[in-house]
C-alpha cells in the first residue's frame, strides 16, 4: 500500500497514524493504530472524527492488517467492530460495507487495499467537488456562520463545509466567519479556529448562544455546516446545536446550507426520525477534560443528557451542497438524494 499523508491521517511503511485531535490546540501529537481496539477507542474519544474521517481510518486499519497478512475471518471481524464504532454516522458503514465485498472476492487481500486506498483517494476528490460548487454560492464579502469542525481533521481532503469556506477564500471573495464554539466539546473553539487559523481565514470564536444575537443583527450573510447522516427526504443528522441554528436562520431570512459528500446520503433512510443519536458521558457536560487536564463546573452528581447530534429536516435547508452539484428543496423533493443527485438539474448559484 501506498504512503499517504492528510492533515490528520498519515500511513507510512504500513502503519496507520492519526492525528489526536483531543488534543488539539495546544498539542499535535500523532498516534500509531494498530488494531481494532485502538482505533475503536480513538473514535469513541473523539480523538478522530468527523464522518468521513472515521469511514477512511477504519477502511486503510483493516488494509494496513490485511497488508501484515491476516487472515479473512480476522478481517472479516475487524469490518463487523469498525461498523458498529459510530451509529450515527453513515460514512463509516457504507466504507466497511465496501470492504465486506472486497473479502467476498477471489483475490481478496488485493481487493480489500485497493478498495481502501479508493475509499481514501475518492473522498479527496470528493471534498475538492463539492468545494467547488459550495463557493459558487457565496458572494464577495460575506458573513459566514459554521458549526463543529467540518475541514481538513473532519476528512481525508479540504473538508465539507470548511472546505467551501476555504475554496471561497482562495478565490479572494473576501470571506470571513463566524465560528460556534460548539458545546459540549468545543470542536468549533478548538479545531475549526485552529485550522482557520493556520488557513489564514479572518475569523471570530462565539459561544453557541450568540448566534440569535448577530443574525438579529444583520451580521450573519450564510450558514454552512457539515452532515453525519443525510435521509433520503433531505432530513439532516449533524453535531448538536445545528437545528437550533436552522431554526434562527429560516426566522432572520439567512440562506442555510448543508455540505456533505454523496458517501454522507443514506437513502435507505427514509426520514430523519429513522437515524440513530448517539448518547455520550456526562462528563463532558458536567466540565471539560483537554490537554491542560480536567475541569468540572457542575455538580459531580448531576443528572445529564447528552445527544451528540440533531436532526435539522428539510424544510429548514435551502441548499444541499454536494459534489456532484448544489441542490435546493425542489430537487430534493423530486429525490436527488436517493442517487447522490446523479442526472437532476443542480440549484442555481446565490
Amino acid at each position: 500500500m501506498r504512503d499517504r499523508s492528510g492533515m490528520a491521517l498519515r500511513v507510512e511503511a504500513d502503519r496507520l497514524y492519526l492525528l489526536d485531535q483531543s488534543r488539539l490546540p495546544q498539542e499535535q501529537r500523532w498516534l500509531a493504530i494498530d488494531d481494532v481496539d485502538a482505533l475503536v477507542e480513538a473514535i469513541h474519544a473523539l480523538r478522530t472524527r468527523g464522518a468521513p474521517m472515521i469511514a477512511i481510518a477504519a477502511a486503510l486499519l483493516v488494509a494496513v492488517r490485511a497488508e501484515r497478512g491476516d487472515d479473512r475471518d480476522a478481517l472479516a471481524e475487524a469490518v463487523a467492530r469498525l461498523r458498529r464504532a459510530r451509529p450515527t454516522a453513515v460514512n463509516l458503514m457504507h466504507a466497511m460495507d465496501a470492504l465486506a465485498d472486497a473479502l467476498a472476492a477471489p483475490d481478496w487481500r488485493a481487493a480489500v487495499i485497493a478498495s481502501a486506498e479508493a475509499l481514501h483517494d475518492g473522498d479527496r476528490a470528493l471534498c475538492d467537488a463539492l468545494a467547488a460548487h459550495g463557493a459558487a454560492l457565496i458572494g464577495a464579502g460575506e458573513r459566514i456562520l459554521t458549526h463543529c469542525n467540518t475541514g481538513g481533521l473532519a476528512t481525508a481532503g479540504i473538508g465539507t463545509a470548511l472546505g467551501v469556506i476555504r475554496r471561497a477564500h482562495e478565490q479572494d471573495k473576501g470571506v470571513s466567519v463566524w465560528v460556534d464554539e460548539t458545546r459540549p466539546l468545543l470542536q468549533g473553539a478548538r479545531l475549526t479556529a485552529w485550522e482557520l487559523g493556520e488557513l489564514g481565514v479572518p475569523y471570530l470564536l462565539i459561544t453557541d448562544s450568540m448566534a440569535a444575537g448577530l443574525m438579529a443583527a444583520g451580521r450573519v450573510d450564510r450558514v454552512i455546516v457539515g452532515a453525519d447522516r443525510i435521509a433520503a427526504n433531505g432530513d439532516v443528522a449533524n453535531k448538536i446545536g445545528t437545528y437550533g441554528l436552522a431554526v434562527l436562520a429560516r426566522h432572520h431570512g439567512v440562506p442555510f446550507a448543508v455540505a456533505a459528500p454523496h458517501t454522507t446520503l443514506d437513502p435507505a433512510c427514509a426520514t430523519g426520525t429513522a437515524i440513530p443519536i448517539e448518547q455520550r458521558a456526562a462528563a463532558e457536560v458536567r466540565g471539560v477534560t483537554g490537554a491542560a487536564g480536567e475541569l468540572c463546573w457542575a455538580p459531580a452528581d448531576a443528572p445529564v443528557d447528552n445527544p451528540a447530534f440533531d436532526v435539522t429536516p428539510a424544510a429548514l435547508v435551502d441548499h444541499w451542497v454536494l459534489d456532484t452539484g448544489v441542490f435546493d428543496a425542489a430537487a430534493v423533493a423530486a429525490g436527488a438524494l436517493t442517487h447522490g443527485g446523479a442526472g437532476l438539474p443542480a440549484a442555481a448559484p446565490g
